[in-house]
């Protein structure tokens, strides 16, 4: 490829970044639409990244270090984090800056190198997660940013270079992106490993394999130095945590549904024939390596929240680029350049929605009204640039069973299946959950606590959140999980605990007091409100 093209790529890349990055910025303030308590618990992880707090090692949370890292890195830099979330998401754009131009110059031709280089630009920069809802939203950062890697690596290992080799590079690319995979979210990585490497090895592309290695090694070392080896037992405890838990393996739909329910068995087919017309037309490697990327795909899917399958422009990209000349025809006289361009159409209509929705979110967020918003953190100013509708976040709803005894329809009781509800020290817990208005609960919480004298004290909930110490005069727990996946993350370390007569979740709340129930702890009341109850806890 001539110089003066891969400028021109270069600064069409650029110019994506400049759009789509420069749009976010020119609102003045991060105006979410969703998925507010997602970006509560984002907030929490920031928050204490940027107190000088680890994740794994300080408190617990399933994802990598660098899903928190840019964002907490601006926060200490002294940005809102509204604005630290806009520059964190700018920088990872430039981080892939570089690794995409040299796929792009190396693996594609035609038109496809101004396609991919521009769409792997915008999955760090959007502002919405992906499927068709256009509301905007920070949730799932980190898998955007984890397929902006993915779009590198696969092509990198997938597609034959188109000039002069380049072993070492190519390798030390895969490995180093494989390594950052680890760090941002491990799904990513598991999923995508055995492709790569089959890829690597079915191209007898030994040289690369071992630079892969190095250079993933090369990131382990790093992060060990930097972290310390207990880093990465800590990392594993909080992973098997989540993969135990009760309600957290999945967030969606079952795996075989991801593959095979109306909305995604269109695309799923589509992978299939992929191979399928990729072994035909004599391309057996790239045949092969989808095969096994094929698996990995549906697993990222089926992990994500939403299901969305964001590998669907990658599928595009690889139908395209790898049609063979128009003579080639499978053992039916079908043509196969036809058949992998109709694959390629499909894909991206099947695409489309998601992609589409991740192109104007920036735009539609510019556009937004913010006359009645509010910030989503209102005990912390400096963080004022977070914001939300004030009707969202200040909608208190209360959602209980209408058959308890004495109901109109307890005689149904027994044939809804109910679970017996919760008890504390004997007590019978009501069986009522707390819907919307987060930030009311925390702020009216908090406040009693602190009249009440328990400032500056370590608490802990028996819920999904415990962010507390963000709305009032209270430490962070050194330990406890920001978003609550199961066990009992840090509460050695709390000075109390706060049971919700009516939590935002009654399964996690039942979860967490069986938990402390098998586990040995007494607890003891110290305080009760029509909203909570506050507990000591001391181990025999």
């Amino acid at each position: 490829m001539s110089r003066t093209r891969v400028e021109l790529i270069a600064a069409v890349m650029a110019l994506a970044v400049l759009v789509f990055g420069g749009a976010a910025l020119l609102k003045g303030g991060f105006y979410l639409g969703k998925h507010e308590g997602d970006a509560m618990h984002l907030a929490d992880l920031v928050l204490r990244m940027a107190d000088g707090q680890w994740p794994h090692l300080d408190f617990m949370t399933p994802i990598g270090v660098l899903a928190i890292a840019p964002i907490a890195l601006f926060v200490k830099a002294g940005f809102g984090i509204g604005h630290a979330i806009f520059y964190a998401q700018i920088l990872v754009a430039l981080i892939l800056f570089l690794p995409t131009l040299y796929v792009a110059k190396t693996r594609l031709t035609g038109i496809w190198p101004y396609v991919y280089g521009v769409f792997v630009m915008l999955l760090p920069l959007a502002l919405v997660h992906g499927e068709a809802q256009s509301a905007i939203s920070i949730s799932m950062h980190y898998n955007r940013w984890a397929w902006g890697v993915a779009y590198v690596l696969v092509p990198l290992a997938v597609l034959a270079p188109l000039g002069r080799d380049r072993r070492w590079l190519d390798g030390a690319l895969i490995g180093a992106g494989l390594g950052l995979l680890v760090l941002l979210k491990i799904t990513y990585f598991v999923a995508l490993f055995p492709g790569i490497m089959v890829a690597l090895l079915a191209r007898r592309n030994g040289t690369a394999f071992v630079a892969a290695i190095l250079a993933g090694l090369a990131v382990a070392a790093v992060t060990t130095a930097i972290a310390g080896p207990v880093f990465w037992l800590a990392y594993l405890k909080d992973l098997l945590t989540v993969a135990t838990s009760e309600g957290r393996q999945a967030p969606g739909e079952s795996f075989a549904g991801v593959v095979t329910l109306p909305l995604y068995v269109g695309g799923s087919l589509a992978l299939v024939a992929t191979v399928i017309f990729l072994r035909q037309s004599g391309r057996m490697v790239e045949g092969l390596a989808l095969l096994i990327l094929m698996p990995g795909f549906f697993y990222i899917a089926y992990q994500n929240f939403g299901n969305d399958p964001q590998w669907m422009y990658l599928l595009m990209l690889l139908a395209f680029v790898l049609r063979p000349g128009p003579e080639v025809t499978n053992s039916y006289g079908w043509n196969m350049r036809r058949a992998l361009g109709t694959i390629g159409v499909m894909a991206l209509a099947f695409g489309a929605p998601s992609a589409l929705n991740l192109a104007f979110s920036p735009f539609r967020h510019l556009a937004s009204d913010t006359e009645k918003t509010a910030p989503l953190l209102p005990a912390l100013p400096q963080h004022a640039d977070l914001r939300t509708e004030e009707k969202r976040i200040y909608t208190a709803n209360l959602k209980r069973p209408y058959d308890n005894p004495g109901d109109p329809f307890a005689a149904y009781r027994e044939i809804a299946e109910r679970e017996d509800p919760d008890t504390l020290n004997g007590e019978v817990l009501p069986m009522c959950q707390f819907e919307g208005g987060m930030t009311p609960w925390f702020e009216v919480v908090a406040a009693d606590l602190e009249q009440a004298g328990y400032a500056g004290s370590r608490i802990i909930s028996t819920d999904l959140y415990s962010a507390y110490w963000m709305f009032g005069d209270f430490q962070s727990v050194k330990g406890a999980a920001p978003w609550y996946y199961g066990g009992l993350p840090g509460i050695e370390n709390a000075d109390y605990i706060v049971v919700p007569l009516c939590p935002m979740s009654l399964s996690l709340r039942h979860e967490m007091l069986s938990a402390l129930d098998k586990k040995g702890w007494t607890l003891r009341a110290v305080r009760r409100t029509d909203l909570y109850i506050l507990m000591a806890a001391s181990k025999v």
